[in-house]
Order: structure tokens, then C-alpha cells, then sequence
């Protein structure tokens, strides 16, 4: 019998550098990349579903706190 499976909400995060874009989830240190934001999120969400693939069934992953913080930079 085939393991129940559960939609798990995770944020992704995208930037663009040179010809890809880069995808990265902010939960887990997973990323992936692709040469549109569209594939760059469909591979980190193969890759994703890899990566829980082999996870034992438990709690999901604790959220981040994400917040902005102040850097001195020269601009």
C-alpha cells in the first residue's frame, strides 16, 4: 500500500542571475534553477518532492521567521 500524502505549503524564493533563474525554498536547503521563473519553480518542486520522498512522516518543517535587518553598505 502506497504511503498517504499530504500537500505541504512552502515558500520559494527566486532571483535572477545571468541566463537562470534560481529558486530556492526558505524552509528546507533545497534550490533548484531553470532559464524561467516557470521551470526554475517546477524543478524545485520536483526537487522538493525528492527530498521529502525518503522523509520520514512527522511534523512539517518549522516556518522561518523572516524579517528585514539593516546593513551598512556603500552605495
Amino acid at each position: 500500500m502506497a504511503a498517504p500524502t499530504a500537500s505541504l505549503p512552502l515558500t520559494a524564493a527566486v532571483t535572477h542571475e545571468g541566463d537562470w533563474y534560481l529558486a530556492r525554498c526558505l524552509e528546507v536547503e533545497v534550490a533548484s534553477q531553470g532559464r524561467t521563473v516557470e521551470d526554475a519553480l517546477a524543478s524545485l518542486k520536483e526537487a522538493l518532492e525528492l527530498y521529502f520522498e525518503d522523509t520520514p512522516a512527522g511534523p512539517s518543517p518549522p516556518h522561518p521567521l523572516v524579517t528585514q535587518i539593516d546593513v551598512r553598505a556603500s552605495v
